[in-house]
């Protein structure tokens, strides 16, 4: 065992050795089942959530999981099951039900493991696991910490929904019948609030959160709850709008979901159902030329850093716009197969999606904007892959010679997504780092605001 793995081998305080010796076992048992071969993981993780609400404990949760998941095959066909008991006579009825779904599944010439030529020969320390020794109560007081810093920020502060502190620290066993077994461990922390604010004019609700795999890294419990209550604030008083063709900048928290559309647009599995209005467009320019999109799967610490994908492939830093071209697509092996190409290593999805900033600050967007709507929510999901048609409800503010006017809501942005990649105008330098994928504010040159 190496030194990363003995440090690991007790998170989640499950023993290493164990994990890996009961993912042997599940492949040696699939093949005494008449399995041609076969993948399995492993995963265990031990947590603690605890969240209060107006001053008091609201609920407190202890979190101890197992999970196998076993995919196996005969020859083309294939079958999987899975278990969250790890009892070996459950285990062995999770193998015997894999084997039976694959005996009575129609044979898939694109069915397989992934090649082997692809499994990472090292796997990197990503430095993913930071243990937070946190006893119930100092976590409860972590929580009455951020709903108070929220509560005493102003009086207009009328109710709490809530504030939560939670941590987890789980491990990650994956191997199939290449020989291939990798692992890793990785910790997540959170505080996050959620409050109401209220005036003549009505009652607001907003919320913040910070997430890390280092609880260093986390905001204080008072930065958190502060801005929950300011964001709250500052929508008091919305109004609506009539309707009309403006410029749109999306926060960076919320510009996310954009790229999020890009992924799911150019994902195998769309592709080859030619389900997407990206379908065919690889090599085709489908951004400015400014704009440069990248995975970075192995950046330390990083949120949706991992060394190998949920087929054992090896995960590698990659570019998929440059130039404002698309370089690729997002692919399992699955699916490569299907469209004649080599999976990405993306089963599973993206790891660390980048958005490369511009020159300039949220502010500096603003202005260049000058008149327009600034969202900083989205509701609904009115997507459309098929045409890329875009509706969703909104709320943020409204912005005139290039400053914040007044907060606006109950209205609706609508566009084509193949219009509004085409028109983004700015990226700031306001990196959201927060989750899979990571931007700065999007400045799109026109979208249609439906109101009043």
């Amino acid at each position: 065992m190496t030194s990363l793995q003995t440090t690991q081998a007790h998170a989640a305080g499950v023993d290493l050795d164990r994990l890996r010796g009961l993912v042997a076992d599940v492949l040696a048992e699939a093949k005494q089942h008449g399995a041609t071969s076969a993948e399995a993981a492993v995963t265990a993780s031990v947590g603690l959530t605890a969240s209060v609400r107006l001053g008091e404990v609201d609920t407190i949760e202890h979190v101890r999981d197992r999970g196998l998941a076993l995919t196996v095959y005969h020859g083309k066909q294939r079958g999987s099951a899975s278990t969250n008991d790890l009892r070996w006579q459950a285990v062995r009825e999770t193998v015997a039900a894999a084997c039976a779904i694959a005996r009575f599944t129609s044979a898939d010439a694109n069915a397989g493991l992934a090649d082997a030529e692809l499994m990472p020969a090292v796997i990197p320390n990503l430095d993913l696991r930071h243990p937070w020794t946190l006893a119930t109560d100092q976590a409860i007081e972590l929580a009455l910490r951020v709903e108070g810093a929220a509560r005493q920020r102003d009086s207009r502060i009328a109710n709490s929904e809530g504030a939560t502190v939670a941590h987890s620290d789980s491990q990650h066993v994956y191997a199939n019948t290449h020989g291939f077994m990798g692992h890793y461990a990785r910790t997540r922390h959170s505080l996050s609030c959620a409050v109401i604010a209220e005036d003549a004019a009505g009652m607001q609700r907003d919320h913040w959160y910070s997430v890390a795999r280092d609880p260093s890294a986390l905001e204080s419990p008072e930065s958190v709850g502060v801005k929950a209550a300011e964001r709250a604030l500052r929508r008091l008083g919305a109004r609506q709008l009539s309707t009309r063709q403006v410029p749109v900048l999306f926060v960076a928290e919320i510009a996310a979901s954009l790229f999020g559309h890009l992924v799911n647009a150019i994902r195998g599995s769309n592709l080859y159902r030619k389900s997407s209005f990206l379908w065919n467009h690889l090599g085709k320019r489908i951004f400015p030329d400014f704009v440069h999109i990248h995975e970075q799967p192995h950046l330390k610490k990083g949120l949706g850093s991992t060394p190998f994908d949920h087929e054992g492939v090896a995960t590698r830093a990659r570019d998929l716009v440059a130039d404002g071209v698309l370089q690729g697509y997002v692919l399992s092996s699955y699916s490569a197969r299907k469209l004649g190409m080599q999976t990405t290593g993306n089963a599973g999805g993206v790891h660390n999606l980048t958005i490369d900033a511009g020159g300039k600050d949220l502010a500096d967007l603003l202005r260049e904007m000058d008149t327009g709507l600034f969202v900083t929510e989205l509701m609904g999901m009115g997507i459309n892959l098929v045409t890329g048609d875009y509706s969703r409800g909104a709320s943020g503010f409204w912005v005139s010679r290039g400053e914040i006017q007044y907060p606006v809501q109950e209205i609706t942005i609508a566009g084509n997504l193949r219009e509004m990649f085409h028109g983004i105008q700015g990226i700031a330098s306001d990196l959201d780092s927060r989750g899979n994928i990571r931007t700065g504010s999007v400045l799109i040159e026109r979208m249609t605001v439906a109101g009043e």
